[in-house]
């Protein structure tokens, strides 16, 4: 049972800090760089992103994270490290609530919508649509940046706490 809760825990971290490392990138500098490009460049160039991270690694981290977290928080509290399950569970809701729900109602939602205007090439209507776009979107992900970083701290808790009960 431990190497399947070593394991676990491990892929826990792992996916937390991807995610984390990927709505970083984001804040520093995939939204600053589309800003300080042509509003058309930027539309197309995010419209693309966001059809091209809904792949089959995107989502084993993005769902996975908070799954596997939640799985080696039911491992560990089975067998009996409560404080190391504690701060997995811990991670896993801040990982929910400030990640994976904002995610949902904001940022697809703004993606979405970004998707729908299809390709512009009026240079008026573009700004438009970026400043629509763009400063709602980005205190978003900055929020998830900073969730996951705290559910990525919170798991590293976790095994740093797992580690001296043993």
């Amino acid at each position: 049972m431990f190497v399947l809760t070593a394991f676990v825990a491990g892929l826990a971290l792992l996916l937390m800090g991807n995610i984390a490392g990927l709505f970083y990138a984001y804040s520093v500098s995939v939204i600053p760089g589309l800003n300080a490009s042509r509003a058309d460049h930027a539309v197309a160039a995010m419209q693309q992103i966001n059809v091209k991270i809904l792949n089959p690694l995107f989502f084993a981290s993005f769902i996975g994270a908070p799954l596997v977290a939640a799985l080696a928080g039911v491992l560990l509290l089975g067998s009996g490290h409560r404080g190391a399950a504690l701060l997995f569970f811990a991670a896993t809701a801040v990982y929910v609530l400030g990640s994976f729900v904002p995610t949902a109602i904001v940022n697809v939602p703004l993606n979405n919508a970004l998707l729908a205007a299809g390709e512009i090439t009026d240079p008026a209507r573009a700004a438009r649509v970026w400043a629509e776009f763009a400063p709602k979107w980005a205190p978003w992900n900055h929020l998830r940046t900073v969730a996951c970083c705290a559910g990525l701290l919170l798991s590293g808790a976790a095994l740093f706490v797992w580690a001296g009960d043993r």
